[in-house]
């Protein structure tokens, strides 16, 4: 089993477990009301909504990753399309820190 694999496996056991938020308007939500211990922004994801969770992450210290997965993967692996994934658990959200390969904020060029 690939890295890639693996996160998308944990990330079925997580929202079994009812520790995501999908989508930015909810992870905006758990990241102002401090719930979330990680978030991870596809690797298609828009430039500005790049930059608007880099904000929110930064403004709450909440730990943000780039992820080399497609919104698609993340819709056939979970059953919902989603850009912005919130993890709202300590022990997975370091766990997917781990598995993922780029932190968005070494990434030079966002916008």
């Amino acid at each position: 089993m690939n890295c890639k694999e693996k996160w998308l496996s944990l990330l079925t056991i997580c929202r079994k477990a009812g520790r995501l938020a999908l989508g930015f308007d909810p992870a905006k939500e758990e990241i102002v009301a401090g719930r979330a211990k990680g978030i991870f922004i596809t690797s298609d994801a828009s430039p500005k909504t790049k930059k608007e969770v880099m904000f929110f992450c930064t403004k709450y210290n909440v730990s943000v990753c780039e992820i080399g997965v497609a919104m698609d993967e993340i819709a056939k692996a979970i059953g919902r399309k989603a850009g912005v994934i919130a993890v709202c658990d300590d022990g997975f959200a370091k766990r997917f820190m781990e598995l993922s390969d780029l932190k968005i904020s070494d990434i030079d060029n966002v916008q």
